[in-house]
């Protein structure tokens, strides 16, 4: 399903034009993908985030799409658009890039321990990414890739609250996102930035249906933490995932 807030018409033409391109930042980071610019901060249009799951059973969020995503995203697409329709594209898209790179493996790493696969009766949270697609909704609370000073968003500099731009995407388009989605959802949100934003929603009713893995590290290699963290807290997460799937069968 195709997101009501989508730029990808608007930048078909441009996105057209990077056949045989080498997907650089300076042939990606240009005019024709801004969406918006506050200050220090620049958002950019990438077409992975556009193809909603209505039927998944697991969300997963990050803070905003990194270079790295955003690159695969651009990749994939313009190889999808000469062999595929527009829905098409953007679902191969969404597979090739959300949490593309070691941030993946680290993830599908975190949700077996947490008993994932176990309650959703698969062979292991690798198929959530593969050939169980169906069951899984990613996506970012900042839809498109956030820059700050030219580097990845990380959700501090500004804190989301104090931009316009932010908040707007935070707090209006991706609620709207999540209300696309029609089951009772297990929603895993990746560190604290998108942790804040997932405990202002789930106070409205619309949101309290679904449960969230309060307090889940996030999967980057760079986050020095997260072992630590998420060995502390693993109990906790075990009993939130078997909970959630004693609601879902009830």
């Amino acid at each position: 399903m195709i997101s009501q807030h989508s730029y990808f018409q608007q930048c078909l033409p441009a996105l057209q034009q990077l056949h045989n391109m080498n997907f650089t930042k300076e042939q990606l980071l240009q005019k024709d993908f801004l969406i918006g610019q506050e200050k220090e901060l620049s958002m950019y249009y990438s077409p992975h985030n556009d193809y909603i799951n209505p039927d998944a059973h697991i969300v997963i969020a990050g803070i905003t799409p990194g270079w790295f995503q955003m690159k695969t995203a651009f990749k994939q697409c313009v190889s999808s658009l000469s062999h595929h329709q527009l829905e098409q594209v953007l679902y191969e898209t969404k597979k090739a890039a959300s949490f593309s790179g070691t941030m993946r493996v680290n993830l599908i790493d975190m949700l077996d321990q947490c008993g994932i696969a176990k309650v959703m009766g698969i062979n292991g949270a690798a198929e959530l990414f593969a050939s169980q697609r169906d069951l899984l909704h990613t996506t970012s609370v900042l839809k498109y890739p956030v820059f700050y000073k030219g580097k990845n968003y990380t959700g501090h500099q500004p804190p989301i609250e104090r931009s316009v731009l932010l908040s707007r995407y935070a707090f209006e388009v991706f609620p709207h996102e999540l209300n696309e989605i029609k089951n009772p959802c297990l929603i895993v949100p990746l560190g604290k930035v998108v942790e804040n934003v997932l405990r202002k929603l789930s106070r409205e009713p619309s949101f309290s249906r679904h449960t969230y893995l309060f307090g889940f590290p996030h999967p980057s290699g760079a986050n020095g933490h997260r072992k630590r963290i998420f060995e502390e807290h693993l109990d906790e997460f075990t009993e939130i995932v078997e909970g959630w799937a004693v609601n879902r069968r009830s």
